[in-house]
């Protein structure tokens, strides 16, 4: 049985222009998205360098400085981070490096050289490995110098890109920390009007949705610098057993403390990197060190985590992993660093759901 809906003008015209500004809305958001994710990041990072401005507050025995107070904190954050990636990164190059450079002598060494590489892929279905291994290399280079010119120009874009979207960030960042809380109390209070119940809701949820990140990424943090130490501590006396360089130590545990801040899997890449880059020094150092941090990271993430950041977010595991993963294929390493807090802001705002269809009722 057909039925015939009458709708009038007026309506007909409103349902296409409410259409048309949304479809504007998501065009404009998608259009500005580097943009909106400097931001976002800039809010977060404000959030979570709180804490650390707070204390140096503290420690300044003079007038409050906010400005200077802001400034210091994020200078201390990117100054650590910065070095922290610029040891890191050269030493796993170099040390890539050294590895491809002994590769032949090791083969050499435990399979009888490329005739000893060829009768064990020959196992396999596959002639002549070394030969086809070759001229896939000369493949690759002769297509990489003829691509040299477009990657070089397509690197300084990116490197352009990325500096430029660094200074944003601390720029924001710092502004976000000075005047965020000022323009946070002002907009909850023209939002809110006179109508303290609400104003007092807002004011709840702001300060659960601050304190969430703030001890989300303290904990994080303290955890990490264990982390490293424990890695650290760990690969100084292997050297000291296997032989090779203690200078070893500091690098691997920045590598450890640094990748920790990844929620659940930076560990995991941290272990692994960490072993391989030691098995390029003594293999059998790196074996122990792999068996040794499994161990450890058990102890760490059923003892010492939980302690250490009292549970805070209080999220099932399925939940954080499904944060994580949406997080990551969003934004990437960004997203799945931040995806966790962002899922216990949400918690914040189910939890208190009820109080806001009260006062709406």
């Amino acid at each position: 049985m057909s039925r015939t809906i009458e709708v009038d003008t007026k309506t007909f015209f409103r349902f296409w222009i409410v259409l048309a500004v949304l479809s504007l809305i998501i065009a404009m958001i998608l259009w500005a998205a580097e943009g909106l994710i400097i931001v976002g990041l800039s809010i977060f990072l404000a959030i979570a360098i709180k804490p650390l401005a707070n204390k140096l507050d503290r420690i300044d025995k003079k007038k409050s400085r906010p400005a200077l107070t802001a400034i210091t904190a994020v200078a201390i954050v990117f100054i650590v981070v910065g070095t922290a990636v610029a040891i890191i990164g050269p030493m796993v190059a170099n040390e890539t490096v050294r590895f491809v450079k002994q590769a032949p002598e090791m083969i050499q060494n435990s399979v009888g050289g490329l005739d000893g590489v060829n009768k064990f892929f020959a196992n396999f279905g596959v002639d002549n490995f070394s030969d086809q291994a070759i001229t896939a290399v000369k493949s690759f280079s002769s297509d990489f110098v003829k691509n040299a010119s477009g990657i070089l120009v397509s690197g300084i874009g990116t490197v352009t890109s990325f500096l430029t979207g660094l200074v944003l960030t601390i720029v924001l960042t710092v502004l976000f920390m000075v005047q965020g809380p000022g323009l946070v109390d002002w907009l909850r209070k023209k939002v809110t009007g006179k109508n303290t119940e609400a104003g007092k809701l807002a004011a709840r949820i702001l300060s659960k949705t601050a304190g969430v990140i703030s001890k989300y990424v303290t904990g994080q943090v303290l955890v990490g610098v264990l982390d490293g130490i424990v890695v650290g501590l760990t690969t100084f006396v292997l050297s000291l057993i296997f032989g090779f360089s203690s200078g070893f130590a500091f690098p691997m545990a920045l590598i450890a403390a640094v990748f920790y801040l990844i929620p659940m899997f930076g560990p995991i890449i941290s272990c692994g990197l960490i072993s391989l880059l030691l098995i390029f020094q003594n293999p059998i150092a790196g074996g122990v060190f792999l068996v040794f941090y499994i161990v450890y990271l058990q102890i760490e993430n059923n003892i010492i985590a939980p302690k250490v950041q009292g549970n805070s977010l209080k999220l099932p595991t399925l939940v954080i992993l499904v944060s994580i993963t949406i997080g990551m294929y969003a934004f990437g390493l960004l997203g799945a660093i931040i995806s966790i807090p962002i899922a216990g802001v949400i918690k914040v705002l189910i939890d208190e759901y009820p109080n806001i269809k009260a006062l709406r009722d």
